[in-house]
């Protein structure tokens, strides 16, 4: 095909586990814009906790249902108290309401996904 074109067609291997990779994939993750943004805990991959958030309406959906529960974060923090951890508190928010019963134990509930923080 390539002698079709008229163009030479250089054979080039590809990477094997123990080849470093270029200069231009490690630049490419770089300069993607989904790096800064940060998802899930904190930056330091600590959980984060109710009184770290600045949000001040807390989201949780259910990935399976799609429910959607909302609370604002002082009622959150008068609830559950300011070192309660986000991801708890919005399970915990989810299962109070839960709809999806199976009877069995890794089938029962909502799929939590967090939209805050």
């Amino acid at each position: 095909m390539a002698a079709a074109v008229g163009t030479k067609f250089r054979s080039r291997r590809g990477l094997g586990p123990d080849d470093t990779l270029p200069p231009e994939y490690w630049q490419a993750l770089l300069d993607d814009p989904r790096v800064d943004r940060v998802a899930g805990p904190g930056a330091s991959g600590r959980p984060q906790r109710l009184g770290q958030i600045p949000q001040h309406l807390l989201r949780v959906g259910c990935s399976r249902c799609g429910r959607i529960v909302e609370i604002q974060k002082v009622d959150a923090i008068r609830l559950y108290g300011p070192d309660a951890i986000w991801k708890d508190v919005g399970r915990r928010l989810l299962d109070n309401t839960c709809t999806q019963r199976t009877g069995r134990h890794e089938e029962d509930g909502c799929w939590p996904s967090y939209d805050t923080p």
